[in-house]
């Protein structure tokens, strides 16, 4: 072995240039794959921090009869199917020793009123617990304006991103209630037209789901202005409201009704006997009746149990290192024992195109990773096999004083070797560095599908120790790969060749 080594450095000095021109792309694979390893695993680490610990976490549990695992944004705005029996799922989450923490939430599309306007526009209602939320998924966001709600106060917040789409749609800037205008907040639009621009401090929504209740508009009062830290502009499509206020709008039941899907007006067709009934089909009723103003939330059931009522939806973050596979496996069965009408799913497929995104940012990382394989491997090849031919005269020799196949296949394979170590290990280290450097440049973005790639609105690849080996085992592949072929064009040529040659 020290000998192949002892000739193969030889063979490497007195053949410079060619040395030169496969150490160079040796360096530039080694340090462009540790980078993209570093991009790969900051993506992943972004994706956890920015959707599983900050919107919806690694599983969510559904009802079995939503057709669809795309919960987060369903096409053309798609009711949700409610979740009715909560009260059977949270004790199954609870013995789970798979599950760290859970949230219950309401998760359906609304239609945004204006009096002055005959065309509704649309809103995503993500109705939650505010403090559970926040204990959920702490500081995934920041108030901007106005303030976060007090325990169990009837709240709307919105986000910026959400508020700029309102205004280009109603030409209503909205404000928290006692809040006052921030020009520095303000889309460059409104800030043109500051002396005629219209404020509000509450919003007039009517649900949409299969329970829809044509005369249950109701008005939110707006709390407080919030953007997320980062993926503003898709998860600013989600205005937070508490559960109750969102029951009452997309006509459930609340936790003082009973757990079912039943609009308000069935239940008040129900509680109609005899003559009561009679009279909604009397015609000077049905003449003198207006149009109901929307009407205001109260502060009614504050003191039932929320998890008597409606839920679209549970988002659960599971414990660390715990599969995601085995995760769905066992919380179904578990739901199943418990007798729930439900199922779980993985995040990626709760968030439909924004899940799929990440595979194929993955996927194309791979895939660049692959061609830049096979250019080295290529080039490298190519240039051995040039100097295997060149050196025919010399392997001749050495075949005929006795060295045989093996010994000049190493000899090659020692070659490449030794590049390998000294200049794919120098861009290895080159490109820890870069991974380690590149953060420090504050390399920022607002765009979200960029923000999926970065990890977050700062470009932040990582490494960690199976980054560095994963760079080190596909440098490895890339040396026995391109050694292979000229070890055996190598180990091929003959003392009788070599004479001739000359």
């Amino acid at each position: 072995m020290k000998l192949l080594l002892t000739i193969a450095w030889r063979n490497i000095l007195r053949h410079k240039g060619k040395s030169l021109v496969i150490g160079a792309i040796l360096f530039t694979g080694a340090f462009l794959m540790t980078l993209g390893n570093g991009v790969v695993s900051g993506m992943a680490r972004g994706i956890e921090k920015n959707v599983i610990n900050g919107f919806m976490g690694d599983i969510v549990v559904i009802s079995a009869k939503q057709k669809s695992d795309n919960v987060l944004l369903n096409m053309m705005g798609t009711s949700i199917e409610p979740v009715t029996d909560y009260k059977l799922i949270k004790p199954a989450l609870a013995a789970s020793p798979l599950v760290e923490r859970w949230l219950p939430a309401g998760k359906n599309m609304a239609m945004l009123l204006d009096e002055n306007s005959d065309a509704p526009g649309f809103a995503y209602l993500l109705g939650v617990d505010f403090a559970e939320y926040r204990k959920m998924f702490p500081g995934n966001f920041e108030v901007i304006e106005g303030s976060y709600p007090a325990p169990g106060e009837r709240a709307l917040l919105i986000p910026s991103f959400a508020r700029d789409e309102f205004y280009n749609y109603y030409n209503i800037w909205y404000l928290p209630e006692g809040g006052r205008l921030v020009k520095a907040n303000l889309k460059k639009e409104a800030l043109e037209r500051l002396d005629t621009l219209v404020l509000s401090s509450s919003v007039v929504m009517m649900g949409m789901s299969g329970g829809m209740n044509t005369t249950s508009d109701i008005r939110f009062p707006v709390r407080g202005i919030v953007r997320y830290g980062a993926l503003n502009q898709i998860f600013g499509h989600f205005c937070l409201v508490d559960i109750e206020s969102y029951r009452e709008c997309l006509g459930y039941f609340t936790a003082a009704d009973m757990s079912a899907q039943v609009t308000k007006e069935e239940k008040a067709l129900l509680s109609l006997e005899g003559g009561g009934l009679d009279s909604l089909f009397g015609g000077d009723e049905l003449e003198a009746a207006a149009p109901a103003a929307p009407r205001r939330l109260t502060e009614r059931s504050r003191a039932a149990d929320p998890a008597d009522g409606v839920y679209n939806a549970v988002f659960i973050k599971l414990k660390p290192g715990v599969p995601y596979k085995k995760a769905v496996k066992e919380l179904n069965a578990a739901l199943k024992a418990a007798g729930a009408d439900a199922r779980a799913v993985t995040w990626n497929k709760a968030a439909g195109p924004m899940g799929s995104m990440t595979l194929i940012i993955r996927s194309a990382l791979f895939i660049f990773v692959l061609l830049l394989f096979s250019v080295a491997v290529i080039i490298i090849v190519n240039t051995l096999t040039m100097a295997a031919m060149e050196r025919a005269s010399e392997i001749g020799m050495m075949r005929a004083v006795g060295a045989q196949k093996p010994f000049i296949g190493g000899m090659f394979l020692g070659e490449t070797a030794i590049l390998s170590a000294v200049f794919g290990g120098a861009g290895i280290l080159a490109g820890v560095l870069a991974v380690e450097l590149i953060p420090l440049l504050k390399i920022s973005t607002t765009n979200d599908m960029l923000q999926l790639l970065y990890g977050g609105d700062i470009f932040r690849p990582m490494l960690d120790l199976y980054g560095v080996a994963l760079a080190v085992f596909q440098l490895g592949v890339v040396t026995v790969l391109a050694a292979l072929y000229p070890m055996k064009v190598a180990a091929g040529i003959t003392p009788l060749e070599a004479i001739a040659r000359d």
